[in-house]
């Protein structure tokens, strides 16, 4: 290719010309503003959308007013003020976790909520939602088993009545949902107890076998440990005892039953049977001593002669009994027959179950309450025993 053909030489002037260039800068700088340009509309966007969300701040869906129905919602142990939040969101109580959260900023009371059932209104404010479920009347369902108590009512020497467990489940069970009770009443639930499927009522395995065999009225006696349980309000009878009985049982394991029973010598019913026993028989303090006086009948085929077994089945009391009583032939009279009674005869505590399966060292085979403060005082043979009696009569104790 020669130089003409580049057109770098002029053929007039026969002088050499400059070559062009691409104007290449110029390009460059276009680019470089429309770049920017964009990057400002971008910041300015983001800058916007921050500036909203700060706006937005504190703002929440909410309902209005004190609400419309009744529904019963559940608070969890450990669930903490958000929890509450989400569950009622759930329940349609509130319309959003943050209207019930601010408001609950103002009442402290909301941090002292207890695990439980409540009763609230659907479609309620914020505000309205943290009133009611301060309010110490929401709380439903909450029941309270004492150690001791027995499957049946107590009736007292002056005429008053002990409610058994199947009484404190009928009044735990009730609550006034939109103007209608959800009561279960005590036939139906004493018609499941007397009837229904051990296992499916959460029965351990363990204790299926002996009260299967043990009269109707008296195959769930013992299996409710005391404390503290939340019911809900609207379940059925079945239901009822199912949660009851299955949550009793994961307290007993708690406390090593059934495992704990394997060195005592006996099944882990019957150390439950004596649990039953020593929480009838004593106040805490004497009950490793109670505990040691019954494996020593027992080893010795001796009557336990215990007064609370006879009055069990007369629905009394533990107080003594007369001769008439002691010679009334049964199951459940342990001054006619040897060994123990075919079921528990209360709801034992832990103590008592920690007691039945770990007895305090000694020779004792006689005990009788000799203090007014319910102490008992312990003997190994009968005429110590009667000279124990003796001082508690004049006590005022026995």
């Amino acid at each position: 290719m020669s130089n003409d053909d580049l057109d770098l030489f002029d053929p007039h002037t026969d002088r050499r010309q400059p070559v062009r260039r691409p104007k290449k800068r110029k390009k460059r700088r276009t680019v470089l503003w429309v770049s920017m340009g964009v990057l400002l509309v971008l910041i300015a966007g983001g800058g916007y959308y921050g500036i909203r969300q700060i706006v937005d701040i504190g703002s929440y869906d909410d309902f209005s007013g004190a609400g419309e129905s009744d529904v019963v919602i559940r608070v969890k142990k450990g669930d903490s003020t958000g929890d509450i939040a989400s569950t009622l969101v759930d329940a349609g109580v509130v319309a959003s976790s943050s209207a019930f959260v601010a408001a609950s900023e103002t009442d402290g009371r909301v941090r002292q909520v207890q695990p439980g059932y409540y009763v609230m209104k659907t479609k309620s404010s914020g505000e309205a939602a943290v009133g009611q479920i301060v309010t110490p009347e929401a709380r439903v369902g909450n029941l309270q088993i004492k150690p001791g108590t027995q499957l049946h009512d107590i009736t007292k020497t002056d005429g008053g009545v002990i409610p058994g467990v199947v009484s404190l489940i009928a009044t735990a069970s009730c609550a006034e949902l939109n103007g209608e009770k959800t009561c279960v009443e005590a036939k139906q639930l004493w018609a499941t107890a007397e009837k229904g499927d051990l296992a499916k009522l959460g029965v351990p395995d363990w204790a299926q076998g002996p009260a299967s065999r043990a009269t109707p009225q008296r195959r769930l006696e013992g299996l409710v440990m005391p404390g503290v349980y939340d019911v809900r309000p609207g379940a059925t009878a079945d239901e009822l005892w199912k949660e009851l009985v299955t949550d009793s049982a994961t307290r007993m394991q708690a406390v090593g039953m059934p495992n704990v029973a394997e060195e005592t010598g006996f099944t882990p019913y019957q150390v439950l049977v004596m649990a039953s026993l020593i929480e009838r028989e004593a106040i805490e303090k004497d009950f490793g001593k109670i505990s040691r006086v019954t494996y020593n009948r027992l080893i010795e085929s001796m009557p336990l002669q215990y007064d609370s077994t006879v009055n069990y089945v007369l629905d009394r009391p533990t107080i003594r009994t007369d001769s008439s009583e002691r010679a009334k032939p049964g199951p459940y009279n342990s001054y006619l027959n040897t060994g123990l009674v075919p079921t528990p005869i209360s709801s034992p505590s832990e103590n008592a179950l920690k007691a039945a399966v770990t007895p305090e060292k000694g020779e004792w085979l006689y005990f009788v309450r000799c203090q007014t403060d319910g102490s008992s005082c312990f003997a190994a043979t009968h005429d110590e025993h009667r000279q124990n009696v003796r001082e508690a009569e004049a006590r005022g104790a026995y």
